[in-house]
Parts: C-alpha cells; structure tokens; sequence
C-alpha cells in the first residue's frame, strides 16, 4: 500500500528516507516495505548461494546482489525498486548507489503484503523495463512464476518439486525444495 499521496516522489524522496525505512519508489509513490519473514530469509540465502556459486563455478562475470539493493528502472527518476535478487550482467550499470537500468533476472519473494505489487505491478514495470527475465518465488503457494519477457512468452507457474531452468543460463536448473532440504 502506498504511503499517503501528498505529490510526486523523486529519488531525492527516496534517497532521503530515514535510516532504517525500506521503502520503494514506483510510478512517483513511495511504497513501505514490511521485514521479511524467516522463510522469505531462507529461501533468498539458498537462491542467492546457488546462482552466485553457479556463475563463479561457470567464469561468469555477472553480479548478485540480494535485498536489500537499489535498482533504478527508469530514466525519468521515478522508479527505484528493492527486487529480493538482482543480477546484472552490464556491468556499466552498477554505480555506488545499486544499478541503473534493468538488470538481466529479477526474482522477488513474496510475502502476504506484497503479493499484489509483485504479481502485477512490478511484473509490468520489469517487462517495460526490459528486464529479461523475472521469478516470482511464492512460499505461501509453493510456486515460483517464472516470466521470460525475451519473446512472447507466456508466465509459467512450477511447484517448489519441480526444477526450473534459467533461461539466461542454459545449464542452470533449480529447484527450491532442494534448495530448502539439501
């Protein structure tokens, strides 16, 4: 939920919020951010591990950044978002401040006050963004959305029992549960 609408945020606003306060900036509105849960905690140190040890395994040259970590989507200083995971392949986009631009893979964690903003909002504000691809982790329903904006593809859903491939890396697979169990 928004916080009261008195006029217009900038990145000022949000760079200016009290030390401690999460919060977002989308469309011009800051939106508070609630703590994360544990499960929410557990879940992004396993994914944060695994694709951070795959692309080093792999000489990959791509960032990680975990939550929380500034992302500016857009030009016109609207949008700053917080994403769970951000990775950003361009490196000419990271700058002291977090990254400017879309990075390359967003995955969001949903938490019950988030689910709205994650499954719609920022879905749409990640595709018009131009990030690739964008997981939307669902500890609740046990599911992880995966939406690939490279094509004309559509939102797949997986179980947390299914392995899901990462389609900016071909042989990366992964599978929550044993994330979780293993």
């Amino acid at each position: 939920m928004p916080l009261p609408k008195q006029h217009t945020y900038t990145s000022e606003d949000y760079w200016n919020l009290p030390d401690g306060q999460r919060a977002e900036l989308i469309d011009g509105q800051l939106y508070n951010m609630a703590p994360p849960s544990r499960m929410h905690q557990e879940i992004l140190s396993a994914l944060h591990w695994k694709i951070r040890s795959y692309i080093a395994e792999h000489g990959g040259s791509c960032k990680v950044y975990p939550a929380p970590f500034a992302v500016n989507l857009d030009a016109d200083d609207k949008d700053w978002v917080e994403p769970d995971i951000s990775v950003i392949c361009d490196h000419s986009k990271l700058t002291d401040r977090g990254c400017t631009g879309a990075p390359d893979w967003i995955v969001e964690i949903v938490s019950p006050s988030s689910s709205r903003m994650d499954y719609y909002k920022k879905m749409n504000l990640y595709l018009d963004a131009g990030v690739r691809v964008y997981w939307i982790v669902d500890p609740i329903r046990e599911r992880t959305t995966v939406c690939d904006f490279s094509g004309d593809n559509v939102p797949v859903m997986f179980t947390f029992s299914q392995t899901v491939a990462v389609s900016i890396y071909p042989d990366l697979a992964i599978c929550i549960d044993d994330l979780l169990n293993g």
